[in-house]
């Protein structure tokens, strides 16, 4: 593996955590600035958000009124990146998402990354949930999304 591999991996998996932890504290605005300007974010079910501003309305009609759960954590794995070139890759791995009740929501996000001004972005990624619990955070929110939608 040559060193600039090793430092987009790196570079990648940052982005990746970064994601997780800034929407998992409200920090939606540093959230919403891992993605390249014309990039698209796709929850399976849910409408297409295509640049900022709609990545930025869905992050924040996700939160609701921030009463709704006390914690929540997402947690990646299995993150496989295959590069196209020097600042382009795809990305596959699985999340599982807890709050304070537990376990609340599993699946995979599928990714294309590519750098912008030196630093690695989200250019699309699609979020596919494959399970969650009856009643739970994902549900309640996924059937707000769709009444607002």
């Amino acid at each position: 593996m040559e060193s600039w591999e090793v430092a987009a991996r790196e570079g990648i998996r940052d982005l990746v955590a970064r994601y997780n932890s800034y929407g998992d504290a409200g920090r939606i605005d540093q959230q919403v600035a891992l993605f390249a300007p014309d990039a698209v974010l796709e929850i399976v079910g849910q409408p297409v958000c295509r640049g900022p501003e709609e990545i930025r309305s869905l992050f924040s009609s996700a939160m609701g009124s921030g009463a709704e759960i006390q914690l929540i954590r997402h947690h990646v794995s299995t993150h496989q990146i295959d590069f196209e070139s020097r600042d382009q890759a795809t990305g596959r791995s699985y999340f599982a998402v807890y709050t304070e009740a537990g376990l609340d929501h599993w699946g995979r996000y599928l990714d294309a990354y590519r750098v912008i001004d030196g630093a690695w972005r989200f250019g699309a990624r699609k979020v596919e949930v494959e399970g969650q619990v009856a009643g739970g955070w994902a549900e309640r929110t996924s059937a707000r999304l769709a009444s607002e939608g």
